[in-house]
């Protein structure tokens, strides 16, 4: 199985709810899996350590993050989109941008936070399994509609 393709894995609805998405060890190896969750592609990373969910269309025009880099800024684990280098906190699902203060005497590029624009997904681990969280469509997110 090739776990870097676009083909999303179709999952089992685990009784509590969760949605089992692979084999820990697995998704380690591979360092990212994507799979389908209520109807909705999601791309799970393993980085440092953490396991991250999130819809894997980016919230601006639907770039594919399953093939987009992770990036340290600032001190938080980003995924760049390929298509336009949208970049996207794997924690919060934060888009960040550079922006400058044009008022400053010599402004200086800053990382600004433009909110949350990307879905994530609550991760589980249990018995060797990462499982999703079915997502919360009671709110909205940028990335539900791109």
């Amino acid at each position: 199985v090739d776990l870097h393709s676009s083909d999303a894995q179709t999952v089992e609805r685990e009784p509590d709810g969760l949605i089992l998405i692979g084999k820990e060890d697995d998704i380690k190896k591979s360092q990212r899996i994507t799979a389908k969750v209520n109807g909705r592609e999601v791309v799970v990373f393993y980085h440092e350590g953490k396991f991250h969910a999130l819809d894997s269309r980016c919230y601006h025009e639907g770039g594919p993050l399953c093939l987009g880099e992770i990036e340290d800024i600032n001190g938080q684990a980003c995924i760049i989109c390929p298509w336009h280098k949208y970049r996207i906190t794997l924690e919060t699902g934060e888009g960040l941008y550079e922006g400058i203060n044009p008022l400053e005497p010599s402004p200086t590029p800053q990382w600004q936070s433009k909110g949350v624009k990307q879905r994530i997904h609550k991760v589980t681990i249990g018995n060797g399994n990462v499982y999703v969280s079915p997502p919360d469509l009671s709110v909205s997110f940028d990335s539900d509609y791109f």
